[in-house]
């Protein structure tokens, strides 16, 4: 785990020598919703901890920050506050807070945080988190944010499957795009209708394309000159956007959700036929492919053009061969997209070349025993808090059945009337419904929380096995995992490890260097993968060597 230190070893370490005073640190306190603070997960009980904390450690508060918002996604508004104020006073460069899950549970935050060069103090693990902790400190500590984020992601769960069941009725499942809005029906269901200031503008613009005397960029000046702005912000709506409206089949009436097409009930803005003649002069024009619907290819969605900015899409070639590219839609202003769209790279070759980017991730038996121990003796906290908020559901279930016992009797008696006891006895079993739940999620959360963790670490383990056996989609997911920030040049492809992969690669590169194996890559370098030339055939080259810097070689555990 990271660095353990007593308190007379943390006021040693902060106390100023020459001015005598005490660090300054902010505090961070975070539940996802009111629910959750009433189900004891409360604010005022994470202060007490981090404010004793602070008196115990000699550290003096310079700022508090609480959010009731969940932490699945950016933008939380004290969080980002808390970020305003680290970079406008560089004196304070410490937070505390009760556990990594408090602060972060999606992957951007941790890295803002790891980008400021702070301390973090995670007071009920017992640890503290600065650039000085050991790689193995790190690792450890972004597999636990790994575990935050897989937890929020496996809740997600519910509410995806409730999306699907609503596709699978014909009714749009998520936000209405451009044209429509999204309305309540009178069946209680959310549904979308035609917007009709907007959807007149979006029927216009299919029309026009589909004449084929109109570029992207002339059709969306003469949309402009119709008043075709976003309703809310007034803003013009750009290129791009008219470009993945003309692309949308649920203009047509259909629509596509998870992979699979659906006859949607909401009133369509064309016709089938015009939007096939849209797509017909798109492809023309930039000879981008309508992917045949069922089909996910394995690295779309996964790359850019370094030059323009554009997405890399897969297209099939003689009924059998896949082949990527750059969509080349950019304006003239971000490159040529004419020479972006001229390399193609073959789906096998990217395939080889991804996974011996993954051959870089590994550690031997004997490390995955250690981590593995670890992870269960900082569960420990997790696993009772689990319990704790069963036990609590538990409770109040069953004095919600007593009260609705002892109301039946009331009624029977005629000290309250039918109606009084319907109404709030409907509301009381609707409550137990929501505890009913609350308790099956913390169950579930409680067994698979380590679970989670150990495939993590095993992921890490044998990335590059599990990659070369994985379904197309099996292999998107774990490559979204692993790495970021793939760009496309001219044919070749390079991409850079996430947290805290990165930290593993970085380790084993250096441990190879000074072996004198040569070490292919270190965090926050680039890696540049083969390509193949304009006429579609391999060159055939290997990752380059990159240089390690200067920072000395260290074991990862």
């Amino acid at each position: 785990m990271a660095r353990r230190l007593n308190n007379a070893a943390v006021k040693a370490a902060l106390t100023s020598p020459e001015q005598g005073q005490t660090v300054k640190a902010l505090l961070y306190a975070r539940v996802s919703s009111k629910e959750q603070e009433r189900e004891g997960f409360s604010i005022p009980a994470q202060c007490k901890l981090l404010r004793d904390y602070a008196a115990q450690n000699g550290f003096r508060i310079a700022q508090e920050y609480i959010d009731i918002e969940t932490a699945k996604s950016t933008g939380r508004t004290n969080f980002d506050e808390m970020v305003r104020y680290l970079r406008k006073h560089p004196g304070v460069r410490v937070i505390l807070v009760e556990k990594t899950d408090r602060l972060y549970r999606n992957l951007k935050d941790w890295v803002t945080l790891d980008e400021l060069d702070i301390e973090i103090h995670l007071a009920k693990e017992g640890a503290v988190l600065s650039g000085d902790s050991r790689s193995s400190e790190k690792f450890m500590h972004g597999i636990k944010v790994l575990m935050a984020k897989n937890y929020i992601d496996n809740l997600s769960e519910e509410a995806r499957k409730g999306q699907m069941e609503k596709a699978e009725q014909g009714i749009w499942p998520s936000k209405a795009p451009m044209g429509y809005l999204n309305v309540t029906a009178k069946d209680g269901k959310k549904i979308i209708e035609p917007d009709t200031a907007m959807a007149p503008m979006v029927t216009k613009l299919f029309e026009r394309y589909a004449t084929g005397h109109y570029s992207l960029k002339l059709l969306t000046k003469e949309a402009h000159a119709d008043g075709f702005v976003y309703p809310k912000s007034g803003n013009k709506v750009p290129v791009s956007t008219i470009h993945a409206i003309l692309r949308n089949r649920l203009y047509s009436g259909l629509f596509e959700w998870n992979g699979k097409l659906h006859q949607g009930k909401h009133e369509p803005l064309v016709s089938i036929e015009l939007w096939e003649r849209v797509q017909g002069v798109l492809t023309g024009r930039n000879t981008t492919p309508i992917h045949s619907y069922g089909r996910e290819f394995a690295f779309s969605g996964l790359m850019k053009c370094a030059d323009c900015g554009c997405a890399v899409v897969a297209e099939i070639k003689k009924g059998k061969y896949i082949y990527y590219h750059c969509t080349g839609h950019a304006d003239g202003n971000r490159g040529n997209p004419s020479d972006c769209r001229r390399k193609y790279v073959r789906e096998e070759a990217l395939e080889a070349q991804f996974a011996a980017l993954l051959d870089q991730l590994y550690f031997d038996k004997e490390v995955l025993e250690w981590v593995r121990e670890a992870l269960k003796s900082s569960h420990s906290d997790e696993r009772r808090e689990h319990e704790d908020a069963v036990l609590r559901c538990q409770g109040e279930y069953k004095r919600l059945e007593d009260r609705l016992n002892a109301m039946y009797l009331d009624k029977l008696d005629g000290r309250i009337d039918a109606d009084f006891h319907d109404r709030t006895a409907k509301a009381w079993k609707t409550e137990q419904i929501r505890l009913l739940r609350e308790i099956e999620r913390h169950t579930d959360a409680e067994h698979s929380y380590m679970d989670d963790g150990i495939r993590l670490l095993e992921l890490a383990q044998n990335a590059r096995d599990l990659f070369a056996k994985q379904e197309a989609h099996e292999k998107k997911r774990l490559l979204n995992l692993v790495i970021s920030n793939s760009v496309w040049h001219q044919g070749e492809v390079a991409a850079i490890f996430r947290q805290p992969f990165d930290l593993l690669a970085k380790t084993n590169a250096e441990i190879a260097a000074q072996n004198g194996s040569g070490g292919d890559l270190s965090t926050g370098h680039t890696v540049w993968l083969g390509r193949q030339d304009s006429n579609l055939g391999m060159t055939g080259s290997k990752p380059a060597a990159l240089p390690l810097g200067d920072a000395p070689a260290r074991p990862l555990f």
